[in-house]
């Protein structure tokens, strides 16, 4: 009887072996072997049983040969699954609370500290929260095919020391943070077994620092579990048990270096074989090439050189070309395979530049921390990866730096994809070069990462981590970066994120090249130099001896987005925004929660643009790194962001507007200044910072100046220029512009265009002839008794107050400058300026003469450096301010740059800004003297809310 004859008659008694014996009969008639039946892999996603163990009696007790009653799924956390305790005050968090133990015991948080309102205000807060061991167990079932087979048992992302055990047998522990856990379990007998895993996330002996964003509670959080693929795989007694690769574009070859892993006893003979086959559409297959070599007991290293033929296909940011290496090992009858993507690239430092494939590349970068609020603990599908990769592309950005901790798997490889240069640390922040056992891990966790992720071209930068510590950090360093220059010439290394300086680097990561520095307070660049355009850091470039990548740079704040809330549906949740929302409302401003959101987003994005600007001006620069694209929200909560948490656009700033400033291609102009009188001429210096593709070629640059509206009111062009180089500082020409024209007082942008590539930046002409109102007001700097008394008559008054002149509680100790507030007020305690930039009204009559928008920009500048605010609650809840400054969102003040009321029969404006001081040399205190003066002679300065005198006595710091 024939097989088909065989599978029809089956089917008479069951129409399922028809199926499965015709499979086998097609699979033999194709000689093709059925690997759909033989599957190497066993996924142990699911339902585990569970037990947590407080008290750590768990190995003492032998749990590991006990029953758990209790389950969870994983992957996922404990939290995650509702297990651990509910958030106390006694919660033992991991992070360093700074100024934010103010909650413990501040009046003001007393309400939030009750156990039925528990809300914390300095980061995210989890339903649960447990910090211990705690037991996974599954019951799993080897093949039998697997009879001869090592098994190895895998946890993509285990958090964090983990110990496991195989039928109550203990296989070892891991305690890596940044890499997988995988334990060898050897041959197993085909049936039942018990794999049970104790987790526990403690800091203990290795301390990476309670901030390092590895585990702290500010980021992604101290959690307890398994993430990502958990899994069993068979493989031969015989296999490959790693795969490194190092592409050399000048030889157009790449070294492998393959670790062959023979558990028997006895010498093989084998052979490996490699092909290199195009990944990305367009990159073709390599030859493949055979090697045969000797396998001992034990573990094996071979190195081979793998030609890539003449024209291999190179990686970078724009080309993201990637090939899959395929090794083969093959020994008596078993075959293993190992995949390895890879692209041919070489990233270097020459001089105070890198170059990727001999082309000089600029860092636009920002950082990720780990902050992932609806799990507490990163992606590990490159889908959600690919989404942030590209979301700061359309940002303009080409970098990515890992605050303290390593990505999964799946990041390196979204990242190849796209295109993005990645800095990667190794989990740390903290004290080393002392001789803790911290200094021994960081090596391990270094090694670990390079051998696990090293493959990737995305990865081509490296430190410890971040900021580190210790009388000997910088003596340590040195041999650390000395042993990883050993393990993988193929990156770049410096001592750490931040500092220190090290000769042996090959970059130096710093935070001096920024418009604010940390402590700076109102003596920055952005808050203490007149508004200009023509900083650089060309000095501190010429003094360092490798590339300059600024470290963090930005960290200017944004009032909160309450509309965020509804948007944490997961593990963490923001009480903090909730506290701050309660806040807004209890002050009597939650109707304005939007338009402080806006308004100060708007001053936000331009001190980024600022800050970026200044970057790309500077000659031979290396890069930045922003201190961030999307919010921080812990360490005080830390709403960085021109993104949220969940890296989604906030309203006030569009991807493509941002990447005009931050692009590969981008326009610059040296400006001296940006107020101008009309009888002035603005002179400026057009730059070009282009790091695109490839040159440009046969370019005239456009200018205009235009109103707001679009309407242009002058333009030109600058000389063609037949060809533009990779590089910044390329000076492209001058602009002149007469402003005799302008007639009254504008805001104007300058708009300049090269090659498609448009950039802008505001400026303002103010008559130079002002009116002189001879009108009966009054401009006093104090309200002295014959000034109340004219006032009370019916008079108008224009109060003036001098900086440093109100009383503190009414607003005299909140410190005013142009800039967003740096960080957040709780984390830095109470680094100055408090405020967020003002909000008003543009078509308000008192500031018609003073073109403004709703937000703050440059022409307010002399306004914030030389005013006070008020706090206008404290004089009367009515008053409505003309110019509304923002307050921290930690305090939600009502508080007043512009105000006016009803004294007596008389009208008070009041003014916190000096328009006294120094006024022949403050155009803008002019122009804004003037628009004041000119809307109180009009009729439409009426003001409702009255005021006592002696309520306007008490303002004063007498």
């Amino acid at each position: 009887m024939g097989k088909l004859e065989v599978c029809f008659k089956i089917v008479r008694n069951n129409e399922l072996y028809f199926y499965k014996c015709c499979l086998i009969i097609i699979c033999l008639s194709l000689n093709f072997s059925c690997q759909i039946e033989q599957n190497d892999t066993i996924n142990l996603a699911g339902s585990w049983d569970f037990k947590i163990d407080s008290l750590d009696l768990g190995e003492q007790e032998q749990w590991y040969n006990n029953l758990f009653e209790d389950q969870v799924e994983l992957p996922g956390s404990m939290s995650e699954n509702g297990k651990g305790d509910t958030i106390n005050l006694e919660t033992n968090w991991t992070g360093n609370l700074w100024n934010d133990s103010l909650w413990y015991k501040s009046e003001k948080y007393k309400k939030y500290r009750e156990k039925d309102n528990l809300k914390i205000s300095f980061w995210l807060q989890p339903d649960k929260r447990y910090y211990g061991a705690a037991w996974y167990q599954k019951e799993i079932e080897i093949p039998q095919d697997w009879s001869s087979k090592i098994v190895q048992f895998s946890i993509e992302r285990a958090h964090w020391y983990s110990s496991l055990w195989i039928d109550g047998k203990k296989i070892g522990d891991r305690n890596y943070l940044g890499t997988p856990h995988t334990y060898t379990l050897g041959v197993l007998t085909p049936g039942p077994h018990t794999l049970t895993v104790k987790m526990d996330n403690r800091v203990k002996d290795i301390n990476v620092g309670l901030d390092a964003h590895s585990i702290s509670d500010n980021t992604q959080g101290n959690w307890n579990g398994l993430v990502g693929d958990l899994k069993l795989e068979a493989l031969p007694k015989t296999y490959i048990e790693n795969v490194r690769l190092f592409p050399n574009v000048v030889e157009k070859s790449v070294r492998a270096e393959v670790i062959v892993q023979n558990t028997t006893k006895e010498q093989k003979n084998g052979s490996l074989g490699f092909q290199a086959k195009g990944f990305t559409t367009g990159v073709e297959n390599i030859a493949s090439i055979s090697k045969e070599f000797q396998i001992k007991p034990g573990q094996n290293k071979f190195i081979i050189e793998y030609p890539m033929g003449e024209h291999p296909e190179l990686w970078d940011e724009f080309h993201p070309n990637l090939y899959t290496m395929e090794v083969s090992l093959s020994e008596g009858k078993g075959i293993h395979k190992i995949f390895e993507k890879f692209g041919m690239r070489n990233f270097k430092a020459v001089d105070t530049r890198f170059e990727i494939n001999g082309k000089p590349v600029f860092l636009r970068g920002t950082l990720e921390c780990s902050i992932f609020p609806n799990t507490g603990y990163p992606p590990t599908d490159k889908t959600a990866w690919s989404r942030i990769f590209e979301i700061i592309k359309n940002h303009g950005l080409n970098h990515m730096r890992f605050h303290s901790w390593c990505p999964p798997e799946s990041a390196f490889q979204a990242a190849d994809e796209a295109g993005v240069y990645l800095q990667v640390e190794a989990s740390a922040w903290t004290t080393i070069g002392d001789g803790a056992p911290i200094d021994q891990w960081l090596y391990k966790e270094a090694e670990s990462i390079l051998s696990t992720y090293g493959n990737h071209p995305s990865f081509v930068m490296m430190a410890y981590g971040n900021e580190p510590s210790g009388a000997n950090h910088k003596e340590y360093l040195i041999d650390f970066v000395d042993h990883l220059k050993t393990l993988d010439a193929t990156k770049m290394y410096t001592s750490a994120a931040g500092w220190p300086f090290i000769e042996n680097a090959d970059y130096f990561n710093t935070p001096k090249p920024r418009i604010q520095q940390w402590n700076e307070n109102l003596n920055s660049i952005i808050n203490a130099k007149t508004p200009q355009t023509t900083f650089d850091y060309h000095e501190l470039i010429e003094k360092t001896s490798m590339p300059v990548v600024s470290h963090e740079i930005g960290q200017w704040c944004v009032y909160p987005n309450f509309k965020e809330i509804s948007k944490y549906k997961g593990n963490l949740k923001p009480k903090n925004f909730e506290i701050f929302k309660e806040s807004l409302a209890l002050n009597g401003l939650a109707h304005l929660s939007d338009s402080l959101l806006l308004a100060s987003g708007k001053l936000q994005t331009l001190c980024y643009k600022a800050d970026i600007e200044a970057a790309l001006r500077t000659k031979d620069f290396a890069g930045f790194q922003l201190l961030d694209l999307h919010d921080f929200p812990g360490q005080g909560t830390a709403l960085v962001g021109v993104l949220d948490a969940f890296w989604d656009e906030k309203g006030y700033v569009s991807p493509e507007e941002f990447k005009s400033f931050s692009g590969a291609t981008v326009s610059l102009i040296r400006l001296p200044k940006r107020i101008y009188k009309n009888n002035d001429t603005l002179k400026a210096s057009v730059e070009l910072a282009h790091f695109g593709a490839k040159p440009l070629k046969l370019v005239t640059p456009k200018w205009q100046l235009e109103t707001l509206e679009g309407d242009v009111v002058k333009k030109g062009t600058l000389k063609l220029v037949d060809s533009i180089p990779l590089g910044n500082k390329y000076e492209l020409g001058k602009i002149e512009i007469a402003l005799d024209e302008i007639k009254q007082e504008s805001q104007l942008k300058l708009r300049v265009e090269v090659a498609g590539n448009f950039n802008s930046w505001e400026i303002w002409v103010y008559p130079n002839n002002l009116k002189n109102y001879k009108e009966d007001i009054k401009v006093v700097n104090f309200l002295d008794s014959q000034t109340l008394e004219f006032l009370k008559e019916g008079g108008k008054v224009l109060l003036n107050t001098p900086k440093g002149s109100i009383a503190s509680e009414y607003g005299g100790d909140i410190a005013v400058g142009f800039s967003s507030i740096f960080w957040n007020t709780s984390w830095t305690n109470g680094q100055k300026p408090h405020t967020l930039g003002i909000l008003c009204d543009p078509e308000h009559p008192a500031l018609a003469k003073f073109p403004t928008q709703f937000h703050s920009n440059w022409q307010w500048w002399d306004a914030m450096s030389h005013s006070n605010v008020i706090i206008t609650s404290k004089l009367n809840p009515e008053l409505k301010p003309i110019v509304r400054v923002i307050d921290d969102w930690f305090e939600n003040r009502s508080l007043a740059l512009v105000t006016e009321a009803k004294v007596g029969r008389g009208k008070l404006l009041i003014s916190g800004i000096d328009l006294n001081t120094n006024l022949n040399s403050r155009v803008e205190a002019q122009q804004l003297l003037h628009s004041l003066k000119s809307y109180m002679v009009g009729s439409k300065f009426d003001p409702q809310v009255e005021l006592e005198a002696d309520q306007l006595l008490s303002i004063y710091n007498l």
